[in-house]
């Protein structure tokens, strides 16, 4: 067949596809992503989902109403135009896809595997309203892949150089987000980051068979495409202050996305006991450090037989099912309300389901028991009831009196939450922070010091990585109207 036969019959097609009426879209089922099996996913760290295929995701773009009125546009935290894109991916033309989701977002092969879509654009689709709601976010990681696969990468063209400095403090998605929308912009930016490697979270949080990590370096080696410079192992406030920034190295803004690295404990009785680990610890050693490699990495990490893993998010998820990776005859999970509250995305709860870890819902460890070397042996908790909604609607765990139980436990990881570090706020002088060491921002993202901004888990104290994306594109078009108007004035 020629070319241009085959180009014409393909665009009958796609108008015929196009023209399929909504009724007809609406009894498409909602396309499964191909996933390993749990016995066999349990025993390493491969990435759990394969995603979607050129024909799964054929299939479910199908399902897009093409609503006039994009309500999952408005849900999306950076706003992509999620009507466009999936219009390009039933043209099977991914490259154009790709390129319309960036526009939007510099970090798609991430966020469509971290994002939770099903709280967000998902759960205003109106297909949701009669059948399940396209899957979004599959499809955005489905392009995100597909260029990855077939090297189609290009960087946007950056259309003018401003001639200004801009640093970044922090490789996370907030930083790598404001740095690679600066750079688009024509802006001279450089990131600065504590660790021997950029990601942030996406690095040291989030495991490998959630986010392999190769995923991360290619969006990272995306955003250097730009002309990003990144420099780690530089703690700011302690190698080099914000106010070293500006007045010897020459930058005009700094954006800070540091997130929130300081783990929250519970301050029970036994937390001081070895085997007690936070959830930060813990990923880390594993994610950034590969401790689940040991002996080739020189990273030990001791888990016993019986870990108990406290709390409901998706950082209580990634803790669970890390531990079960590394071996031990039970994971159990204790969360203080009901699996309704729990904050965990709803996929993360089913894939720890599947893959053994034991839910005690209702259930607030009180105390952590040690053995005569200092070990832990034990873990006593209350049992909890359900009370009146709190300031954010969910109803509060109220402890049931006299009611305890108390489990076999040599290992025991608390993950209830995190602080920001506290060095770049000690000193930044005039930097105004609230009760909870976050810094304050107002709505543009600027902080009380002129020409600082900040956003993500700094800001926000506990954000996903799509409000720290969302939060590093805010600040970069706040630094460009600052710098813009500055440069103004000083010509005037």
């Amino acid at each position: 067949m020629s070319e241009r036969k085959r180009a014409r019959n393909n665009g009958k097609a796609n108008e015929r596809v196009i023209h399929l009426k909504p009724p007809e879209r609406m009894k498409i089922p909602r396309q499964q992503p191909i996933e390993k099996e749990p016995d066999y996913r349990v025993c390493n760290f491969e990435e759990v989902s394969d995603g979607f295929d050129v024909n799964l995701a054929s299939e479910e773009a199908l399902r897009c109403l093409e609503c006039k009125d994009p309500v999952c546009m408005k849900a999306c935290p950076v706003n992509i135009d999620i009507r466009a894109f999936i219009r390009l991916i039933y043209k099977k033309d991914y490259d154009s896809a790709i390129k319309k989701i960036r526009e939007s977002n510099y970090l798609p092969a991430i966020c469509g595997r971290v994002c939770p879509q099903e709280s967000l654009c998902e759960n205003v689709c109106l297909v949701g309203k009669r059948n399940e709601p396209l899957a979004i976010g599959k499809l955005e990681r489905f392009v995100a892949d597909y260029e990855l696969k077939n090297g189609n990468f290009s960087p946007p063209e950056i259309k003018e150089n401003k001639g200004q400095k801009v640093a970044v403090v922090g490789a996370g998605p907030g930083g790598l987000t404001a740095a690679a929308d600066l750079a688009i912009r024509g802006y001279e930016v450089t990131i600065y980051e504590a660790l021997h490697e950029a990601g942030g979270v996406l690095k040291y949080g989030i495991p490998e068979f959630r986010l392999p990590k190769h995923i991360v370096d290619a969006e990272v080696d995306r955003v250097k495409a730009l002309g990003v410079k990144i420099e780690t192992n530089v703690i700011i406030g302690r190698t080099l202050t914000i106010d070293e920034l500006f007045d010897e190295m020459d930058f005009e803004a700094v954006y800070i996305g540091t997130g929130a690295g300081s783990p929250r404990f519970m301050n029970i009785p036994g937390e001081n006991l070895s085997g007690v680990y936070s959830a930060s610890e813990l990923l880390t050693r594993v994610n950034l450090m590969k401790a689940y490699k040991f002996p080739e990495y020189d990273t030990p990490l001791k888990i016993g037989n019986r870990v108990a893993v406290v709390g409901g998010g998706d950082v209580a998820m990634d803790a669970a099912r890390t531990s079960a990776r590394l071996g031990p005859e039970v994971v159990n999970l204790f969360y203080r309300r009901s699996r309704e509250e729990m904050p965990a995305r709803i996929e993360e709860i089913h894939h720890a389901e599947e893959e053994g870890i034991h839910f005690h819902l209702l259930t607030n460890p009180v105390e952590i028991f040690g053995d005569e070397n200092g070990w832990v042996k034990a873990i006593k908790c209350q049992k909890m009831e359900l009370g009146e909604p709190d300031e954010e609607g969910r109803r509060r765990p109220v402890p049931i009196d006299g009611e305890y139980i108390t489990m076999d436990a040599d290992t025991v990881v608390i993950a209830i939450g995190q602080s920001p570090n506290p060095i770049i706020q000690q000193t930044t002088p005039g930097l105004k922070t609230t009760d909870w060491g976050t810094i304050i921002v107002d709505e543009i993202g600027a902080t009380s010091r002129e020409g600082i901004f900040a956003g993500g888990d700094i800001s926000r104290g506990g954000a996903t990585v799509i409000e720290a994306v969302s939060d590093g594109k805010r600040a970069s078009r706040s630094i460009d109207e600052y710098l813009t108007e500055k440069k103004a004035v000083l010509k005037t």
